[in-house]
């Protein structure tokens, strides 16, 4: 694949691959029906996980089925962000401007994934890492770890498995985090390229978002910006 124009090193070796059984697995209890929106309407694509079992699901706007290069984001689960707007993170910013990106774009697929509250270590422990951070100055991985808890237990077959059941052949991923790449791809989901989102640097996420480049390994060219980047911006 090719990330901003700039083709991708290999997989690092130490990437998990998802087994060969599960990515064989298909969705469960599927259901589907026309979602009206402020944005217009979607295709609501509500499913459970065989092996998670969370119920996610997958808003599609027009037709991706069969189509190389769909723009796809998959969107980890965060009530703070998503809900309550919150400023710690970048969360409910990146959630409106893949929306934007892919009614724009004219067909696309957000997959939200439930089960990825703070990562994957769940709601409680996140609030319990947020007070860390405030009390004590951690950062989002150290006030994890802090706790006991691994810094991300995501999993994203579930994605993997919506996109084969909508038939998309390969993705245009909408991340700033190049291992999701590397985790769709373990799943047998083609990515043809890895698509920036820009949102801004505030005094509230700039911690956060500086953890997630330095830590993290996120690409955020937007903390050299510092204000330059407004929300809704997609750069690739």
């Amino acid at each position: 694949m090719r990330d901003q124009g700039i083709e991708r090193k290999d997989s690092r070796d130490d990437a998990a691959p998802a087994d060969a059984a599960s990515r064989e697995l298909a969705p469960e209890d599927i259901a589907e029906a026309r979602l009206r929106t402020r944005r217009g309407v979607f295709r609501a694509v509500a499913f459970r996980d065989p092996v998670d079992g969370h119920e996610h699901m997958a808003l599609v706007r027009g037709d991706v089925r069969g189509r190389d290069g769909v723009l796809v984001r998959t969107h980890s689960e965060c009530m703070t962000g998503d809900i309550f707007g919150a400023t710690r993170c970048e969360c409910g910013d990146q959630l409106d401007t893949a929306l934007d990106a892919i009614v724009r774009e004219g067909a696309g697929v957000l997959v939200y994934l439930r089960g990825h509250e703070g990562r994957g270590i769940g709601l409680v422990a996140k609030v319990r890492t947020h007070i860390l951070q405030d009390d004590q100055g951690l950062d989002t991985v150290d006030s994890a770890t802090a706790i006991g808890l691994p810094v991300d237990v995501r999993d994203y077959g579930p994605a993997a498995r919506v996109l084969r059941h909508l038939a998309v052949r390969s993705v245009r991923l909408l991340s700033n985090n190049p291992l999701k790449v590397e985790a769709l791809e373990s799943y047998g989901v083609p990515v043809a390229a890895r698509v920036p989102l820009l949102v801004p640097v505030s005094d509230d996420n700039v911690r956060y978002l500086t953890a997630k480049r330095d830590r993290l390994g996120h690409d955020l060219p937007q903390l050299d910006m510092r204000g330059d980047a407004p929300v809704g911006e997609v750069r690739g």
